[in-house]
């Protein structure tokens, strides 16, 4: 079980990272298109923060073994931090990321618990700690 873990922590960090680019370079035009209305901030700013912030959660998934549980329970908080942006997705029927039906983006609604669920199990975050 621990390899399986393993392979799936450098995955979401990796995949973290790539996304993180994204928001940098070649999809920072569709992630602002998610930003919602109501952030009181400019949508390319929120791109960038949240970019910076995926690859650094990224990296500390991949190097920093001594925080690997604090990390993965950041890594959690993020993906619910931007939840409400999938939501607003959802709602507002915003095109993104192939994401061009009410039926695939109610699907990626679906997923957003599981990222939360991959990112606690494959940092053992909410394993029982020793006393």
């Amino acid at each position: 079980m621990r390899i399986i873990k393993v392979i799936a922590r450098i995955a979401l960090g990796s995949a973290l990272i790539f996304a993180g680019l994204g928001h940098f370079t070649f999809a920072r035009a569709t992630f602002q298109a998610q930003v919602p209305g109501w952030i009181p901030f400019d949508a390319d700013f929120v791109v960038l923060a949240s970019g910076a912030v995926e690859i650094a959660l990224g990296i500390g998934l991949l190097t920093i073994k001594k925080y690997r549980k604090q990390i993965g329970w950041l890594t959690a908080g993020f993906f619910l931090a931007i939840f409400p942006g999938n939501i607003s997705q959802f709602l507002t029927q915003t095109d993104a990321f192939g994401l061009n039906t009410d039926e695939a983006r109610a699907i990626r609604l679906l997923f957003q618990p599981l990222l939360m669920i991959w990112a606690l199990w494959s940092t053992s975050a909410w394993a029982r700690t020793s006393k």
